[in-house]
């Protein structure tokens, strides 16, 4: 996987930075593109994947996190959007009863916790690992891809 170097880091002190930041990489997604939201309890990657999905579709849509569910499906014109959460995923083959091939080949997928997925994970993706920032409310963004994403996010980086 090619990644970014250094990967860029994003202070996000409040919530609105980090759906800004959603925003702004919403804005680069294409179909096909896999987004792995990585971080602890709290972190706030089911913040960023709605922003991302409101960001892309309708700004009043109802985003509710998929834990239970495991997947939720948006459109957003003409391509879908895959909400994977997997927290309680059992095994990773459990995945292929989501949908994730689906998701993989057409869709966009957001995917929070990548790592119950192990090998079946694409090497062509973006990792967003969130991290708390000082502050109560305060995140940290740091951000590694492969395929063309260092490209698509230099100017989301160079902006920030």
């Amino acid at each position: 996987m090619l990644t970014f170097d250094p990967p860029p880091v994003f202070d996000l002190p409040h919530e609105a930075a980090t759906a800004a930041l959603a925003a702004r990489i919403a804005g680069q997604a294409r179909p096909g593109d896999v987004i792995a939201l990585r971080g602890d309890l709290g972190a706030g990657k089911t913040s960023f994947a709605r922003a991302f999905i409101r960001a892309r579709g309708d700004a009043d849509e109802d985003v509710p996190s998929p834990t239970f569910t495991l997947v939720q499906t948006y459109q957003a014109g003409t391509v879908a959007i895959w909400h994977f959460d997997l927290y309680r995923l059992g095994a990773a083959e459990e995945a292929w009863e989501l949908g994730i091939e689906e998701a993989f080949a057409a869709g966009i997928s957001l995917i929070e916790w990548p790592e119950r997925l192990g090998a079946l994970m694409p090497p062509r993706r973006l990792e967003i690992a969130l991290s708390f920032g000082e502050r109560s409310q305060a995140r940290r963004a740091t951000c590694t891809g492969g395929a063309d994403w260092p490209e698509r996010l230099a100017g989301i980086a160079t902006s920030a």
